[in-house]
């Protein structure tokens, strides 16, 4: 789904990715994790087409993205991958419905079209009963489950989340990461965080290590693919108390 190679990049004198290899198959959750400053969010904001490297190659669904000029990656960016960022971005003016209709209209969707589709994806949220709710009046995960619906609206291929859970508690912080996981399940999306929450880094299918601009390790979970990760990883942990009795 993901081919990056010899991806570059610099900040005048600064060097923050340093020759970034690397290869997400479709279907995959993997988190990027790392100190501050270790290139995360570049990397990211480079396979999202919202930067460019200085030199590498970026194959995302089949196209090459670098051959591509900037209207088509206007085009790719919207109909092929969705973003969801730490805080929610939604339009304050805008119900949740419209604000999850708006990437159709970009992309050309009629209204009728991009209103049938933003109602289904509500109902996968389980906030049929907020749709006509603005995000004043919404809670911090209803918010965020909005903003993901967004991420949804054109069915891309990859979504992309920069430290998704970082402004949520504990409990929406575990709806949300078991929220990927039944998205990828039922949609096939390949999903790629940043985060530096390692609760979620534990439970993604692979979990990417950066360092200094660099790739420092890459490791997969011993299971792929779970029904339900958090509950799993809960368990793991209170096995874990149990032994050390």
């Amino acid at each position: 789904m993901i081919d990056i190679k010899g991806i570059t990049k610099s900040f005048g004198s600064l060097q923050v990715l340093k020759g970034i290899d690397l290869h997400i198959d479709k279907g995959e959750v993997v988190s990027i994790v790392g100190p501050s400053g270790a290139g995360k969010t570049t990397l990211l904001q480079i396979i999202g087409t919202l930067d460019r490297p200085d030199s590498g190659s970026i194959v995302i669904d089949g196209t090459d993205v670098r051959k591509l000029n900037a209207a088509q990656i206007g085009d790719f960016r919207n109909r092929r991958l969705g973003f969801v960022f730490q805080f929610h971005q939604l339009l304050p003016e805008f119900t949740a419905l419209e604000n999850i209709m708006i990437p159709a209209f970009i992309g050309g969707t009629g209204k009728a079209e991009a209103k049938e589709r933003a109602g289904e994806l509500l109902r996968f949220m389980g906030l049929e009963d907020r749709a006509t709710h603005k995000p004043a009046e919404l809670s911090g995960g209803e918010k965020q489950r909005v903003a993901v619906a967004r991420a949804l609206m054109n069915n891309p291929a990859v979504i992309l989340a920069d430290e998704p859970s970082g402004s949520l508690d504990s409990k929406n912080k575990e709806e949300l990461h078991r929220l990927f996981f039944e998205l990828r399940d039922k949609f096939g999306q390949t999903f790629v965080i940043v985060t530096h929450d390692e609760n979620l880094a534990r439970i993604t299918d692979r979990t990417i290590v950066m360092k200094d601009g660099m790739l420092e390790s890459c490791s997969s979970t011993a299971v792929t693919h779970v029904s339900d990760p958090v509950a799993e990883n809960a368990a793991e942990e209170s096995n874990g108390s149990r032994d050390g009795e």
